[in-house]
């Protein structure tokens, strides 16, 4: 089933589930929609992508990379969308390729987990990149877009 059919709508007006990224460099994630509820870890690395998975009033629930949830406060959170490569991979490498084609030249090679900017989505490849490189990679390679999802 494609991402399209499972979102619905926040009290925001923006889709539920959907990725976003972080603000700045320090973030603290709370227990709860407050800041009355504890922190529970603080994200330390401006652009990560985080998943919105719930809303309450300005704070949003978020997932991070690990599946590990929190709240955090909507200010916080940025719409430029950033992607982790296969975080999950424990590979040497992987190819970022030239055109959205596996039989085009590389244009990088990147190390799992590294952060890139997305720039743009097909539903099959993103191109994505950062300050000295960038090129397309199969979509299901990266954790910060849904599968089929397109992105202009």
């Amino acid at each position: 089933m494609s991402h399209a059919q499972n979102v619905k709508t926040g009290p925001s007006g923006l889709p539920l589930p959907r990725f976003v990224s972080l603000k700045s460099d320090r973030i603290n994630v709370r227990r709860g929609p407050g800041r009355d509820h504890a922190v529970s870890w603080v994200f330390v690395r401006a652009g990560l992508p985080v998943e919105v998975v719930q809303e309450f009033e300005n704070w949003r629930r978020i997932r991070d990379s690990e599946g590990e949830e929190g709240w955090v406060f909507h200010s916080l959170l940025s719409g430029r969308r950033s992607a982790l490569v296969a975080p999950w991979e424990k590979t040497e490498s992987l190819t970022v390729h030239r055109e959205p084609d596996p039989a085009t030249p590389a244009a990088a090679f990147v190390q799992p987990g590294v952060l890139a900017n997305v720039y743009e989505c097909d539903g099959t490849w993103c191109r994505i990149g950062a300050e000295n490189w960038s090129g397309w990679i199969d979509q299901t390679q990266l954790w910060g877009v849904y599968p089929d999802e397109k992105i202009k």
